[in-house]
């Protein structure tokens, strides 16, 4: 028996609501993307502090909470499951109302994070997320997105603006026990 092409089937998936029995894998799979991607940007003790076993517990527990009891019913996580048995858990997006003071969250949304899992970037996952969560806040009334992105995380800020949004000029720092700059890019998702 061959193995599949790259990009066939094995690669497809689904994007659905998260469920309470996906926060082990959600805080799998931001904790392996966080030790990819903040790589070089945060200290090194630092990282392995916010992806370590004792902090995957705590991730989890805030997933659990985001997905049982979000603070508004406008405040989506959404879960990249693999479309092959074992379906798998590959990536996530939360999103809900935005929360920068120039925006206004009546009809301004935000993507609070989107992790895909090292090992399943470029299979569609990311964009599919990206969709869903697009497709998912319009419906409920909101007209434009916003994330902020760390401004040394090149692979998140290039795979975003590939995908039609840009910087808004609007530049912060994050305090992760460090200091780190982030830039915040948006995009249009309703008129």
């Amino acid at each position: 028996m061959s193995s599949p092409a790259p990009h066939s089937s094995a690669a497809a998936g689904f994007v659905r609501p998260a469920r309470a029995a996906d926060v082990a894998s959600l805080a799998r799979v931001q904790t392996a993307s966080w030790r990819c991607s903040f790589a070089g940007i945060v200290p090194e003790a630092l990282l392995a502090e916010l992806t370590g076993d004792e902090a995957q517990d705590a991730w989890r527990d805030r997933w659990r909470e985001a997905i049982t009891n979000p603070p508004t019913s406008r405040h989506y996580v959404l879960a990249a499951v693999t479309d092959a048995a074992p379906r798998e858990v590959v990536g996530f997006v939360s999103a809900g109302p935005a929360t920068d003071s120039d925006r206004w969250p009546a009809t301004d949304g935000e993507l609070y994070e989107l992790r895909v899992a090292p090992d399943r970037t470029g299979h569609g996952h990311g964009s599919r997320l990206l969709h869903a969560v697009a497709d998912t806040l319009a419906r409920d009334g909101f007209h434009t997105l916003s994330a902020w992105a760390l401004e040394a995380d090149t692979a998140l800020r290039g795979f975003l603006e590939s995908s039609g949004w840009a910087a808004d000029g609007a530049r912060g720092e994050l305090d992760v026990g460090t200091s780190v700059r982030v830039v915040r890019l948006h995009t249009a998702i309703s008129e």
